[in-house]
């Protein structure tokens, strides 16, 4: 029981790391830069299961909320008004539910995990989106409109993540039976 807390909070972590990491990893697109956040926030899901993956998502969260820069643009409680911080909002939510999905078998199929990768990549963008359209339209008051969100929000921005999809699935695949034996 000891064994499987410490295994827990050290795996959480690693995650943690990732996803910071995956922040600083970027190709730079209009509006929203493209990093390897989707991919570890996924993993997270995929590897820890909803609970666990959420949870180091949302301790990612926290720790770019008190300060610490690790958001794309640097830190501090006033992200939560910049536009794309639904996006961030939406990888704790995507976490959970792509964790959710794949773990309701031991060993989950290519596909499954497929699907779960991308109902994750769904819930990302349309927090995000709907986000960034709020927050442009009603606090900035930088009006956008909706065909500008889907061109610069999704259509620039998928096809790197549809990609994220496919190789957090084939990573899955290979390291949910390591995680299961316990790297044993």
């Amino acid at each position: 029981m000891k064994n499987s807390k410490v295994r827990d909070l050290v795996l959480c972590s690693l995650f943690v790391a990732l996803v910071i990491v995956g922040t600083f990893i970027r190709i730079p697109i209009p509006v929203l830069p493209f990093t390897l956040q989707l991919l570890f926030t996924m993993l997270a899901g995929l590897l820890l299961g909803p609970k666990l993956g959420a949870t180091s998502v949302i301790i990612y969260i926290i720790l770019g909320l008190i300060g610490i820069p690790v958001f794309t643009e640097g830190g501090g409680i006033g992200y939560i008004f910049k536009p794309t911080f639904g996006y961030i909002v939406g990888f704790a939510v995507g976490a959970y539910a792509t964790g959710k999905i794949a773990n309701k078998e031991k060993n989950p199929s290519m596909r499954r995990l497929l699907i779960a990768n991308f109902i994750g990549l769904f819930i990302v963008y349309a927090f995000g989106m709907i986000y960034y359209y709020i927050i442009s339209n009603f606090y900035l008051a930088s009006p956008i409109g909706v065909k500008a969100i889907i061109l610069y929000c999704f259509v620039l921005a998928v096809p790197g993540d549809i990609f994220l999809c496919f190789l957090g699935a084939m990573l899955g695949k290979r390291l949910i039976p390591m995680i299961n034996r316990g790297f044993n």
